[in-house]
This record gives C-alpha cells, sequence and structure tokens, in this order.
C-alpha cells in the first residue's frame, strides 16, 4: 500500500464505502472483491478496502469501537500501543501541562491520537511516508495534530522547550524492514543498539527536550535507563507489552515502576517504595506457606518482587521467578494467590503415582526457572490435556531455595 492509496481511504467516500461493507469474513472475501470491482471499483482500491476491513477485525482487541475509525498496516497494528496503554502515556504529558508533543516514529498514531483526545497538539514524523500517511489520516478528527513523513533525527526541535510548554514522545522502530517471518510479520529487534532512532538520538533529545519520553522492549536491561529518570514496565492482562522511560516533569516515581492493567480493573502502579529493598527469601522447601503468590510480569520485570513479599509478609521461593510464599491470605491488585495442596520433589517418578492415587486426568502446567518440554512430561507422567473421566489439577514447576520442586497449586 503507497500512501496515495491511504489518501483515498481517509476521503468520504472511501469511508462510507468501508462502512457499507459487511463484516470480514474469509471464506466470502474473494466474492466482496469481485463485487466491488464489477461495481467499477480499481481492483488496487478494493483490495486495500478488504485489508482494512481484516485489520479492523483484528484491531478491536487492541482499540475497541475506535478501530471502525482508523486505519491501519499489518505491522503498524501490531506495533502500536493498546488503548489504554496509550491513555497512560497520554496523561504524563498532560498532567504536565504541555501544549504540544513531537511524536518522533509516530507509527500509525496511537499515541498520538491519545494525547490529541487530551487536548495536547502532536507534531509527528514516522519514517515510511505510508505509515505517516496512516497516521495523519487517523488524526484527522484534530486539525491541529499532524503526521507527516520525515526522520526522527531530522526534525528541529524548539530551542526553548520550557517556554514553548513543549515535550517529546519517542516509540523507536524495533522491527527488521523487509526481515519477514512465516506469517509475514517483520523480525524483532530486542537489542538495544539496533532501534531507530538510536538509542543515543533518544538521549540526545531527552537532554535537549527534559519532557521526553520513549517506548523500548520490555526486555530493557535495569542498568540502563539514565538516573533521575523513571523506567515504568506495563502489563495488560499478565502479557508485558512495554518499558517506557520517563524524564524531567514526567517522571512520577524515580527508578523503577511497573504498571499493571486488566480488562475488569483499575490499572495498580508498583514502585520501589512498596516493595522490600531485600526480599526475604524462603529457606527450604520445608518452609512453604499455605498460599503461594505469582507477582504480575510487569512486577516481576521491574525487579519489584518484593512489594509482593512487602504486602503479604511473605518470602521469595527464588530471586527473579516472581513467586512468593506466606502463611496468610492477603488479597494483592498486583499478584495472584493460590492455594498450595502439596510439595513434592521434581521428578517424575514421584509425581506419576501421585496423580494417578488421586484420579488426575488432566493437567495444566506452569512453570518458571525450569526448563523441560511440556508435551515431553505429559508423555513421561502418561497424561494428557483434557481432563477426561478424572480430575484436573495444576502444577508448578520452580525452585524453592535453589532446589528443583512440583507445587500442587489451586487458583484461589
Amino acid at each position: 500500500m503507497d500512501p496515495e492509496i491511504v489518501r483515498w481511504l481517509a476521503r468520504p467516500e472511501a469511508r462510507a464505502l468501508l462502512a457499507d461493507l459487511p463484516s470480514y469474513d474469509e471464506a466470502t472475501a474473494l466474492t466482496t472483491a469481485a463485487r466491488l470491482r464489477a461495481e467499477g471499483l480499481d481492483p488496487t482500491r478494493a483490495a486495500a478496502l478488504l485489508t482494512q476491513l481484516r485489520l479492523r477485525a483484528r484491531a478491536r482487541t487492541k482499540f475497541g469501537e475506535f478501530a471502525d475509525g482508523m486505519l491501519f498496516t499489518a505491522d503498524g497494528l501490531e506495533q502500536a500501543s493498546r488503548l489504554e496503554v496509550a491513555a497512560g502515556h497520554a496523561g504524563r504529558f498532560a498532567a504536565a501541562s504541555l501544549a504540544t508533543v513531537h511524536g518522533l516514529g509516530c507509527g500509525i498514531g496511537a499515541d498520538a491520537m491519545a494525547m490529541s483526545a487530551l487536548g495536547v497538539t502532536v507534531a509527528a514524523v514516522d519514517a515510511d511516508p505510508t505509515t505517516a500517511a496512516i497516521a495523519d489520516a487517523n488524526l484527522r478528527a484534530w486539525p491541529d495534530s499532524r503526521a507527516r513523513a520525515g526522520r526522527a533525527e531530522d526534525v528541529e526541535l524548539p530551542t526553548d522547550p520550557l517556554r514553548a510548554r513543549a515535550g517529546a514522545w519517542l516509540d523507536p522502530a524495533r522491527r527488521t524492514p523487509g526481515v519477514a517471518d512465516a506469517r509475514g510479520r517483520t523480525r524483532r529487534i530486542f537489542r538495544l543498539e539496533e532501534i531507530s532512532p538510536s538509542w543515543d538520538s533518544v538521549l540526545d533529545v531527552a537532554r535537549r527536550v527534559p519532557a521526553t519520553g520513549v517506548k523500548l522492549s520490555p526486555s530493557l536491561p535495569h542498568d540502563i535507563p539514565p538516573l533521575g529518570t523513571e523506567a515504568q514496565w506495563t502489563s495488560y492482562d499478565g502479557e508485558v507489552l512495554e518499558c517506557a522511560v520517563w524524564w524531567g516533569p514526567l517522571v512520577r516515581h524515580e527508578g523503577r515502576t511497573a504498571r499493571v492493567l486488566r480488562h475488569d480493573r483499575s490499572p495498580v502502579e508498583v514502585d520501589q517504595s512498596m516493595a522490600d529493598a531485600d526480599p526475604p527469601a524462603a529457606p527450604s522447601l520445608g518452609a512453604m506457606g499455605p498460599w503461594l503468590y505469582e507477582a504480575d510480569r510487569a512486577v516481576t520485570r521491574a525487579g519489584l518482587t518484593g512489594a509482593v513479599t512487602a504486602a503479604t509478609s511473605g518470602e521469595e521461593l527464588e530471586p527473579g521467578l516472581g513467586y512468593v510464599t506466606a502463611g496468610t491470605a492477603t488479597d494483592v491488585p498486583f499478584a495472584r494467590r493460590y492455594a498450595v495442596r502439596d510439595v513434592l520433589p521434581f521428578s517424575t517418578k514421584v509425581l506419576r503415582p501421585y496423580l494417578r492415587e488421586r484420579g488426575i486426568t488432566g493437567l495444566t502446567i506452569k512453570k518458571r526457572g525450569i526448563r523441560i518440554d511440556d508435551e515431553r512430561l505429559r508423555r513421561d507422567l502418561r497424561i494428557g490435556r483434557g481432563a477426561g473421566d478424572g480430575a484436573s489439577t495444576t502444577v508448578l514447576l520452580t525452585r524453592v531455595a535453589g532446589e528443583q520442586c512440583v507445587l500442587v497449586i489451586d487458583p484461589a
């Protein structure tokens, strides 16, 4: 898809055609395309309409009903901040009373839209002309906010950002252009030195514009963010989506923080003041309490499992694994609680008769800190995925004080 097609898709007549088409169905897509061509529509435009229908259907999991008014590319949709995350980004800039934010590497404009909706004007650029055209189309409801094609490194930032009440938001490319996997998605980049614009360029922007934020991979090492910044790991329904680094007036808590988002509850933020500086460790398998807490993965990635030990008066099973044992049941909004039924040594010779004696034929396997092939373990245990005629249970394969073990657990 080229920018000219994007500009056509943004016109009222194309938007009306999209609104009149039925929901995307792979089985009828060719028939729909043939009908559009028979009605005189150019084949390229007909294909573009169907592509947007297909992407909008996928986008509803990220953007809800707003997806029906947006344009997408496949890579742009996958990399875009989901609605709840973009709202969190935008809230920081709005709370800092900024008038303008320079969006450097804006993608399809999800973050720019969220900022604009909160009254912050966005001047956005993206290196890919098609993506920039899509972002500009998605910003049409806010005439003062615009997106154009351009390199982040070439943007002229204000010489006096404080007087101009200007900030900067960077979303460096973390994909390798032209290198796609079997599903047609471009290859992810995980090394900080490979992002574009570069990490040095990000630091240069932050030196020149005090109110700067950047969206990075959740695998960002703890020793990378500069002193005085806030590095926040964000998850949604247990999946860690990003680590954002914030400078200047956008910082709420210096150091590492976690933001836990779930579809059925309000956001929860965890910072270092809530955590034990040196979380107590479980001394042995025999010291396991009746309750197990699994820290949200954003909390674990941020190195804040100590917030769970502090909230539960518990002990960490093993540093870095995100599991805490405790003697009391406590509701922790950033951790999941399980009842511990049994603690066994990690051995199929022990686990197989244990399951057989209890008539367990369905097994959910969780693991952390142990590398093992789930299917091979099922074969060794002679147990399948479904419960069949018997009972089901959940086991956690992990380590306690360096010792491999199996915890038989029930979600509380």
